[in-house]
């Protein structure tokens, strides 16, 4: 009898940037959302999530098939579709995404973009600093050329309302982050029952790049 090499059964599904991209990402948004002392570590790691979106999204227009959106991002016929079949327990399986998991990955991508701009505008109005601190920094300024009487009652007026805005984006941008963690939770779950559905392992498969073939 011959056997098979279970190699020749699996196909390459995920390039080397996807694997890494998705595991980087996500280590990044769990220990900034859970670290937020020291101040510059959290930052950095905001940074550092918004450049891999920003070369994620870039990648699913340049990258191999599979990373490409028009492989994954269904029409609204083709998700009506396949949701009809799931209710039945007649899906079908698919090489990459499927199409609710096409969906989550361009809601996580844009959760996670919303994310990495509140963050910014957090950061410029609290702090005036990264790329929009000059931009707060001018606009709560009182010019110089004005009455001092009236510079020290509408200077204060002013980071009143700078102190004002710096909590409600910091709300906005928990609520982001909050929005990102249930979705990833989605996620997680959608990867463990598709697996199970169709027995395989889905998480192996984002470390190693390879899946069983169709």
């Amino acid at each position: 009898m011959t056997v098979r090499n279970p190699s020749q059964q699996e196909t390459r599904v995920w390039d080397l940037w996807v694997r890494v991209s998705h595991w980087t990402l996500a280590a990044a948004f769990f220990l900034a959302y859970l670290v937020e002392e020291p101040e510059g570590l959290h930052v950095w790691l905001g940074y550092l999530i918004g450049t891999l979106v920003l070369v994620r999204v870039a990648w699913g227009f340049m990258g191999p098939r599979h990373a490409r959106f028009h492989d994954f991002v269904p029409s609204p016929n083709s998700l009506k579709a396949y949701l009809q079949r799931l209710v039945r327990g007649r899906e079908p399986r698919f090489v990459g995404h499927n199409p609710l998991g096409g969906v989550m990955v361009v809601a996580l991508l844009g959760t996670l973009t919303f994310t990495a701009v509140t963050g910014l505008m957090v950061y410029g109005a609290e702090e005036h600093r990264g790329p929009l601190g000059g931009w707060y920094a001018v606009e709560t300024a009182t010019p110089s050329l004005i009455p001092a009487a009236y510079a020290d009652d509408h200077g204060e007026e002013g980071e009143e309302h700078a102190g004002g805005e710096a909590e409600a984006l910091e709300e906005v941008h928990e609520l982001a982050a909050n929005l990102t963690l249930a979705l990833v939770g989605l996620h997680v779950g959608g990867v463990l029952f598709t697996g199970w559905r169709h027995r395989e392992n889905l998480v192996r498969a984002m470390i190693t790049g390879r899946k069983r073939a169709e």
